[in-house]
């Protein structure tokens, strides 16, 4: 008996103790996605190369240090990726750190103290450094007072140097003044397409019948939208990138923006022999400017969408919230576009929604916008000038609103995904279920009834997996709304049973459902396992076999153990069902309550 209580005592401290050696840093080594985790030796002298990647993480997505630790990424097997090399004088270290990171070496310190800090993890010293992605404002973050050639970007194998046009788009996106309202040399109002402007005035006047620039010339108006300008220290003047993009004629455009295209695809009811049923490009037939190409596209996105009658009075009301989101998508893409970048504003229809897509990077960081972030615009003229005739918003609330009516229909979420590579911007708006029946039912038939004892939010992992195909962690986490290292457990926990399978790409890991899933259990060789024990079933088992190999156990045990049990009270009753079986007998020892084999 006082051997069996002495063990609890043991795995009771084990577990507490390990609550003290920062079990975070555990889980990050065993879940965390490679792209946002950076490990270095460091064991006398704080990284040379520690500069470098907090400059990458800081212009990417933001990430994480760990000094102490060597990464083996030829190791694919992630319980010997890592090993810990020891951390000499740690506080000398940090205040290293913090000199560097305070000095003319570094353009700008975004860390807080609880950014930075160092541990034990199973006797091992590690210093951690956690590096948000820097304010826009901020941006570049570069080292050795150079940002041409100290400017740092994060991709899937490496950081890389940024490119000058990279590190001119950061410095022009840093200011809130935006990129549209400057003047283009050359471009005067012969370059207006006197049409385009009429119907915008049309419209401006229809949705402002008082306004007293309804009665002012052609010149002065577009003067007063931020579409003309002049400059009033050299007496130049002619029309903005604003004024050129949203009224101008498409040579003058292409003249100009070259680097820029628009392309509108509808990919619905497409016959075996077609790519598309309707598309709008550059084709000569209209002007390609951006009132005209959202005009266009705007009635044929909406086309199909549900109309139910509604009355506000006794006036029909065919607007809804899905229709106002699909609108706000569409300027958002062109209204956030860099228009200095190489790249196209796409567009498309699909059976199962819609795809919005635009060169340059986001401001803001992704989960910042989908938890309701003000995301400054990089062309506000371009948005005023929606505005003003009643298409998107300006005060932040654009990205809530396509999440709402997106919610209300029980559709799958919108995925935001800003691709730092392409330097490109899409959004997928679906129109489906978060778990169509199809998805479902191909769930079913793959798993059996192993699908059934998932969590829902492992349910709604392999749905996504099955409609996506391939998926990241990060995607997850917007579908969740969980932590990066919650939904590494998931995804780790749902390799481990089989049901999905891993490729590496570099420091990326994307996971896709097991085509060939086999049920573990069914594996398993009973030939030597007592009759009694066959009986059991797979939970019985694992629990049965634990307390074999341990002597004891206690119900939070069973929660961290089994997968399928995540409370006290369903641990309670597996071990009673044991209990029953005369397998196993409760202990108790002051108010600590254990198992052990009967």
């Amino acid at each position: 008996m006082k051997a069996e209580i002495k063990l609890f005592l043991y795995f009771f401290s084990v577990r507490f103790l390990k609550y003290l050696c920062n079990p975070d840093i555990l889980e990050l080594l065993k879940y965390g996605e490679r792209i946002s985790l950076e490990c270095k030796d460091s064991r006398n002298e704080i990284s040379k190369f520690v500069g470098k990647i907090y400059s990458a993480f800081a212009n990417t997505c933001g990430g994480v240090i760990l000094l102490g630790i060597e990464e083996h990424m030829s190791e694919l097997n992630m319980e010997k990726r890592f090993s810990f090399t020891d951390i000499k004088k740690p506080e000398t270290r940090l205040k290293e750190f913090w000199d560097t990171i305070n000095s003319n070496k570094v353009s700008a310190n975004i860390l807080l103290d609880d950014n930075v800090g160092y541990c034990d993890v199973n006797g091992h010293i590690v210093i951690w450094i956690e590096v948000p992605q820097a304010d826009y404002k901020y941006k570049p973050v570069y080292i050795n007072e150079n940002p041409l050639k100290g400017s740092y970007k994060r991709n899937h194998e490496r950081d890389y140097h940024c490119t000058e046009e990279e590190v001119k788009a950061m410095f022009i996106d840093a200011s809130d003044s935006g990129i549209d309202g400057s003047l283009l040399e050359g471009f005067t109002m012969e370059d207006v397409d006197l049409n385009t402007l009429k119907a915008y005035r049309i419209e401006y006047e229809h949705h402002n019948p008082e306004h007293v620039w309804n009665n002012i010339e052609d010149k002065e108006f577009l003067r007063n939208l931020g579409a003309y300008t002049v400059d009033r220290s050299t007496k130049r003047e002619g029309l903005t990138a604003a004024g050129l993009l949203m009224f101008g004629k498409e040579l003058a455009i292409r003249e100009r923006f070259d680097n820029i295209r628009m392309d509108y695809l509808d990919k619905t009811n497409v016959t075996p022999n077609t790519r598309w049923s309707d598309r709008l490009t550059y084709d000569g037939s209209w002007e390609n400017n951006l009132y005209k190409f959202i005009k266009r596209i705007l009635p044929k996105l909406v086309s199909d969408l549900k109309r139910p009658f509604q009355l506000d009075g006794m006036v029909r009301v065919d607007d809804t919230a899905v229709h106002k989101a699909v609108r706000e998508a569409a300027v958002n893409m062109i209204i956030h576009a860099d228009y200095h970048s190489t790249g196209v504003l796409k567009v498309e229809k699909n059976d199962d929604g819609f795809l919005f897509s635009n060169p340059g990077n986001l401001k803001l960081p992704v989960q910042a916008i989908y938890e309701g972030g003000h995301y400054v615009a990089r062309n506000p003229k371009i948005q005023n000038m929606f505005r003003m005739i009643g298409l998107g918003d300006n005060i932040g609330s654009g990205f809530p609103t396509i999440l709402r009516a997106w919610g209300e229909e029980n559709w799958r979420q919108p995925d935001l995904y800003d691709d730092q590579e392409l330097h490109q911007v899409e959004l997928r708006l679906w129109m489906v279920s978060l778990m169509p029946v199809e998805c479902t039912d191909y769930l079913n038939n793959t798993y059996g009834v192993e699908y059934h004892h998932l969590s829902s939010e492992e349910q709604i992992i392999l749905s996504t997996a099955y409609l996506e195909e391939k998926i990241l962690n990060s995607r997850i986490q917007f579908v969740l709304g969980m932590h990066s290292t919650d939904v590494g457990h998931l995804l780790y926990d749902l390799v481990q049973r089989n049901m999905l399978i891993t490729e590496r790409r570099g420091r990326w890991t994307t996971y896709s459902i097991n085509k060939d899933y086999v049920d573990q259990l069914e594996q398993l060789d009973l030939s030597d396992i007592p009759s009694y024990e066959v009986e059991l079933n797979k939970t019985d088992q694992q629990i049965y076999q634990f307390v074999k190999a341990n002597k004891i156990i206690t119900t939070q045990q069973v929660v961290d153990l089994v997968d399928k049990i995540s409370t006290v009270q369903g641990a309670s009753v597996a071990i009673n069902r044991l209990i029953d079986k005369d397998l196993l007998k409760k202990m108790r020892q002051g108010r600590h309550v254990f198992y052990c084999l009967k």
